[in-house]
C-alpha cells in the first residue's frame, strides 16, 4: 500500500514527464548553475544581489494588502514587489536548498489564497480590461507569470493540502477571471494577451493543469485562433519586426521567452524555439537593432524614452535565447552593458563567455536594415539607415508601417534621426509617467491622445491641420504605407522611398530619404525629398522636431512675446508659436547645437513657404508635456515638393570654448527638374556637388531612363540616380 501511495504521488506530480521544477529550469539545470557560482564572477554577483534582496524577508510576516491604489500607490507597488520576491525566493531555494526560501513563497501564496477569492474589479480600474489585484488586468497577468514560476520552483516543499488550496484559491480566481470574464481580452492578438497566456500556461504547468496549458497555447476555444501560438503568428512579421514597435517589443519579449522556455521543457515536441523559422530569435535581434548606441529603444509609437536593453525583459530574453540557440557573439556587448545575468543555464554560459573578454572594449554590431511589417510582411515597414561605426554612428529611422494596434500613432512616412548616440530629430513617444501616482495613477495621460499620437508631433507632413486618417484608429488600422524602392546596403548611398495615398482622401504623399556618405570623408548627410500630389490647394506642414539650442538662421523671423497656439485641435492646440516668418528666400538654413555637435537643416524653399518656431506646452495646465521645440515648414499648393538636407557638422568644446566647423558646408540646393515623372536636385557643398535624380512614377529597377539637364543627357537605370562630382554613388 505504501508503494502504491508513492507511485500515485509521482504520477500526479509528473503530468509532463518530469518532476518540478520544470517551468523556469529543471533540477539538472539548477545543478549546473550552482556548480558555477564559485568560479563564474558575474553569475555569482547576480546570485548574491538577488539573495541580499530576499534574505531580509525570511522569517517575517509579509504584508499582502487588499488592493486599492492606482499605479505608484502602496498596494500596487506592494503586489508588484511580492511577485518578484516570491520568484526570487524560489530561485534561492533551488540554488541553496534552504527551505526557508520555500516557506516564504508558500506563506505568501497562502495569503493570496485568502485574498484572491474576495476580489472584484479594482477600485481604480479605468480600462476595458480591469484587474483584480491591480488597476488593469495586464498587471494581474504579470503577477500570474511570476507567482506561477515561484510556485513551480518550491512545489516539492508544499504539502498536497496546501497545493490544493493555492491552486484553487490563489490561482484559479485569476485564471477564471481571464478566460471567462475577460475572455475577449485573453483571446486578443496583443502584448496584453501574450502576458495573459504566458501566466495561465505557466500556472497550468505549475499546477499540473493541462486545460490551462491548452487554453494558453491555443485560446479559450482551443482552436488556435487565439492564444500564445496565434500571437507568435500575428504580432511578428517574417523578419521578426513586432507590430507595436520596439518599446513594446521589449515588454513582450519577457513573456514570449519565459513561456517558450517552459513549453520547451514540458512539450519539447512543439519545438517552440524553432517555430516560424526561429521567429523568437529574429524578434530579439530586430529589437536590439532598433536601439540607439546607448541601448535606448527608438521611441516611435507609444514609447517612453530612456528604456534600454538593460531592462529586465531583455536580460531574460537574451539569456534564454543564448540557452536555446547557442553562442552568439553579437549579444556580448549587450550582456556586458546589462552587467547581470539570469540564474539559468543561458545566464551561466553568458557569464563564462564574458569572463574571456575581460576588459576588451566591444560594440554591438549595428547594421542598416529594412524590416517589413505585418504577419505576412506586406504592411509596409521600417527602414534603419546607418553610417559610421562604434559610437560615431548616424542613424535615420524611416517609418512607413501599419498603425501598430492600440499603441500605434498616426504618422505615415515619419523619420527620426540619431547621431553619436544622441537624439537629434525626435519622435515624442507617449505622455506617461509610469507608476508615478501623482500623474494620473501612472497611466497614459490624456495628452498622449491630444498631442503625442497626432501627426503634427512627428516629422512628417500634416495636411490642413488634420492628422493622418483623421486621427481614427479603426481606419488607420486598416491601412499602411507602401515601400516604392530602396537599398539599405550601399557603401556611400542608402535609399528608401515609400508612399501613402490613404492618409488623406485627396492627397498622395511620397517621401524618399537618401543617406549619403561623401567619398573620401567621414561626412554623412541626409537628403529628404517629400512630395505631395493633389487636385486642389492644401496647407502642408512639415515639422522637424529638433532637440537642441537654436544657433542661427539665414532668414529673419518675428519673435512672439505674446504666445498663441498654432491651431485649435489635432495637436496644434498644444504648440506655442514662438517665432514665425511671412515668407522665406528660395534657400534657407537653420542651425542648432545638440550635445556638442552642430546640425543644419538646409531647405529649398518655395514662394508660399513660411517657417514657424514652436514649443510644446500650450493648453497643458497640468504640465504633462515636455517643453520641446519644433521647426515647421508650411506651404500652400496643390502639388508641393519639400527638399531638405540634414547635416551634422563640427563640434563645440565647452572646456576649451572652441567651436570647430560651426557653419554648414551646404552652399545651395538647386531644382533641376520637378514634374510627375522626375525630380532632380543638385546639392552644392564645400566638398563638391551631389546630384539626385529620382523617378516619381516608375519603380522598376530594370527600366532605363534619359532626361536632359542643362543641355546634358543623363542616362541611368532604376528609380534613382545619385552622383558626387559626376561619379555615381553606390
Amino acid at each position: 500500500m505504501k508503494r502504491i501511495t508513492i507511485i500515485f504521488f509521482l504520477i500526479a506530480d509528473c503530468v509532463y514527464g518530469q518532476q518540478h521544477p520544470i517551468s523556469f529550469a529543471t533540477k539538472k539545470e539548477f545543478t549546473e548553475v550552482s556548480q558555477q557560482l564559485k568560479t563564474n564572477e558575474l553569475l555569482n554577483t547576480s546570485f548574491v544581489n538577488i539573495k541580499n534582496e530576499v534574505d531580509p524577508y525570511l522569517n517575517t510576516d509579509v504584508d499582502v494588502p487588499y488592493p486599492k491604489d492606482p499605479a505608484g500607490g502602496y498596494t500596487h507597488d506592494q503586489h508588484k514587489f511580492l511577485y518578484n520576491l516570491m520568484f526570487n525566493a524560489g530561485l534561492m531555494y533551488q540554488l541553496t536548498g534552504n527551505v526557508k526560501y520555500a516557506d516564504l513563497v508558500k506563506n505568501i501564496l497562502l495569503k493570496y489564497a485568502k485574498l484572491n477569492p474576495l476580489l472584484k474589479n479594482h477600485p481604480q480600474a479605468t480600462s476595458s480590461s480591469p484587474g483584480r489585484l491591480f488597476w488593469q488586468a495586464l498587471n494581474d497577468a504579470n503577477w500570474l507569470v511570476y507567482a506561477g514560476l515561484a510556485y513551480d520552483l518550491v512545489n516539492e516543499q508544499i504539502t498536497n493540502e496546501d497545493k490544493k488550496t493555492i491552486a484553487e484559491k490563489a490561482f484559479a480566481p485569476i485564471v477564471n477571471y481571464f478566460v471567462v470574464d475577460q475572455k475577449q481580452w485573453f483571446n486578443l492578438i496583443h502584448n496584453h494577451a501574450v502576458w495573459a497566456t504566458a501566466g495561465v500556461g505557466i500556472v497550468g504547468i505549475a499546477c499540473n493543469n493541462d486545460n490551462y496549458l491548452q487554453m494558453a497555447l491555443y485560446g479559450t476555444e482551443k482552436d488556435g485562433k487565439a492564444g500564445y501560438i496565434a500571437n507568435l503568428d500575428g504580432l511578428f512579421s517574417p523578419d521578426g519586426y513586432y507590430n507595436e514597435g520596439p518599446y513594446y517589443t521589449r515588454y513582450a519579449l519577457l513573456p514570449f521567452y519565459l513561456f517558450a522556455n517552459a513549453i520547451n521543457h514540458v512539450k519539447p515536441e512543439l519545438k517552440i524555439f524553432e517555430y516560424r523559422n526561429r521567429i523568437l530569435k529574429k524578434a530579439l535581434d530586430v529589437a536590439l537593432q532598433l536601439t540607439n548606441t546607448n541601448g535606448e529603444f527608438f521611441s516611435f509609437n507609444d514609447a517612453l524614452k530612456d528604456k534600454t536593453y538593460q531592462s529586465n525583459e531583455v536580460v531574460n530574453a537574451v539569456d534564454f535565447a543564448w540557452q536555446a540557440y547557442g553562442y552568439d557573439s553579437s549579444y556580448l556587448p549587450v550582456c556586458k552593458a546589462q552587467n547581470r545575468v539570469v540564474l539559468c543555464k543561458g545566464g551561466a554560459d553568458i557569464s563564462a563567455a564574458l569572463n574571456k573578454l575581460k576588459t576588451k572594449k566591444i560594440f554591438y554590431p549595428y547594421t542598416s536594415a529594412e524590416y517589413k511589417d505585418g504577419a505576412d510582411g506586406k504592411k509596409g515597414g521600417v527602414a534603419v539607415l546607418r553610417a559610421g561605426s562604434a559610437n560615431n554612428l548616424s542613424t535615420l529611422i524611416y517609418k512607413y508601417s501599419s498603425h501598430g494596434l492600440s499603441h500605434g500613432h498616426y504618422d505615415k512616412l515619419n523619420i527620426q534621426y540619431y547621431d553619436k548616440g544622441n537624439e537629434v530629430l525626435q519622435d515624442y513617444g507617449a505622455v506617461r509617467y509610469i507608476n508615478i501616482e501623482q500623474k494620473w495613477g501612472g497611466r497614459y495621460l490624456p495628452e498622449t491622445n491630444s498631442y503625442a499620437q497626432q501627426t503634427i508631433a512627428h516629422n512628417t507632413i500634416t495636411v490642413d491641420e488634420k492628422s493622418h486618417y483623421n486621427g481614427t484608429e479603426k481606419i488607420s488600422e486598416l491601412n499602411h504605407a507602401n515601400k516604392m524602392y530602396g537599398n539599405v546596403n550601399g557603401k556611400n548611398l542608402k535609399v528608401m522611398a515609400a508612399m501613402d495615398d490613404h492618409a488623406y482622401s485627396h492627397v498622395k504623399l511620397f517621401r524618399t530619404v537618401y543617406m549619403i556618405t561623401i567619398p573620401g570623408t567621414e561626412k554623412t548627410i541626409v537628403a529628404d525629398i517629400f512630395k505631395t500630389q493633389s487636385d486642389s490647394v492644401h496647407q502642408y506642414d512639415l515639422p522637424f522636431n529638433f532637440l537642441g539650442t537654436v544657433m542661427s538662421t539665414s532668414f529673419k523671423y518675428h519673435y512672439n512675446s505674446n504666445l498663441n497656439s498654432l491651431g485649435n485641435s489635432n495637436g496644434y492646440q498644444h504648440l506655442w508659436v514662438e517665432g514665425a516668418t511671412e515668407k522665406v528666400a528660395p534657400f534657407t538654413q537653420f542651425t542648432y547645437l545638440n550635445h556638442k555637435t552642430f546640425y543644419t537643416i538646409s531647405t529649398l524653399s518655395t514662394d508660399s513657404m513660411q517657417v514657424f518656431f514652436t514649443r510644446i506646452g500650450a493648453k497643458d495646465s497640468n504640465f504633462n508635456l515636455r517643453r520641446d521645440p519644433s521647426y515647421i515648414l508650411r506651404a500652400k499648393n496643390k502639388n508641393q515638393t519639400f527638399v531638405n538636407v540634414i547635416e551634422p557638422h563640427g563640434s563645440f568644446n565647452p572646456i576649451t570654448e572652441i567651436a570647430v566647423n560651426s557653419k554648414s558646408s551646404v552652399i545651395a540646393i538647386e531644382k533641376m527638374e520637378d514634374n510627375p515623372s522626375f525630380t532632380a536636385m543638385k546639392i552644392k557643398t564645400k566638398e563638391g556637388d551631389i546630384l539626385i535624380i529620382q523617378c516619381n512614377d516608375d519603380n522598376n529597377p530594370d527600366h532605363q531612363h534619359t532626361i536632359s539637364i542643362n543641355g546634358m543627357d543623363m542616362k541611368w537605370s532604376g528609380p534613382y540616380y545619385v552622383t558626387f562630382n559626376n561619379i555615381k554613388l553606390q
